[in-house]
């Protein structure tokens, strides 16, 4: 895969910061962590947060391929600027950290009470259709408002409490999903 994903506190350095670390090539993105040695497990941690990079940046770049993408997040830009850095810098909708001059975090700004909902409804307003995908309950507001709404990678909880959403744990039947 030749996008870059610049690793969050890797122990490896790159001298090509435009390929995926030597460590992780295309072979090895398809892996089982438990193919690990016991010399390798103090990497899998590691090994497998850049495999879900790799995946979570190969949908988003298929998924942009379709339409237009926005985040919307309950977290707060500081914490998610890492991550949106990995993905290109998607549109994100989030929270706000106050910060002092001393860098200390003085409180937060929530954007909107139930955002994520508001959001859709604002977009819907406008003309758009809306897709919309989330893992918690949290998410339920926007993805039952959305002309399509789907459960990712949810608590089995959450599934058995809202069987009329339909919920999937790969990106690809995700991807299909949002397509069909």
């Amino acid at each position: 895969y030749q996008r870059m994903i610049k690793p969050i506190n890797t122990p490896f350095d790159t001298d090509d910061s435009t390929d995926i670390p030597e460590f992780l090539t295309e072979a090895e993105i398809d892996f089982d962590p438990s193919d690990f040695s016991e010399e390798e497990a103090f990497y899998q941690p590691q090994a497998v947060a850049e495999h879900e990079a790799v995946e979570r940046a190969k949908f988003l770049d298929k998924l942009r391929q379709l339409c237009q993408v926005i985040i919307l997040s309950d977290t707060f830009t500081q914490f998610a600027l890492p991550l949106m850095q990995q993905l290109d810098m998607p549109t994100i909708f989030c929270n706000e950290l106050i910060v002092d001059e001393n860098n200390m975090i003085t409180g937060f700004k929530m954007r909107q009470d139930n955002g994520k909902y508001h959001a859709i409804k604002a977009l819907q307003s406008i003309g758009y259709k809306t897709i919309a995908s989330g893992d918690s309950f949290n998410d339920l507001g926007m993805i039952k408002q959305a002309e399509k709404g789907f459960l990712f990678r949810s608590p089995e909880h959450i599934q058995k409490d809202n069987p009329d959403v339909k919920a999937f744990t790969e990106y690809d039947e995700l991807f299909a999903a949002i397509k069909a």
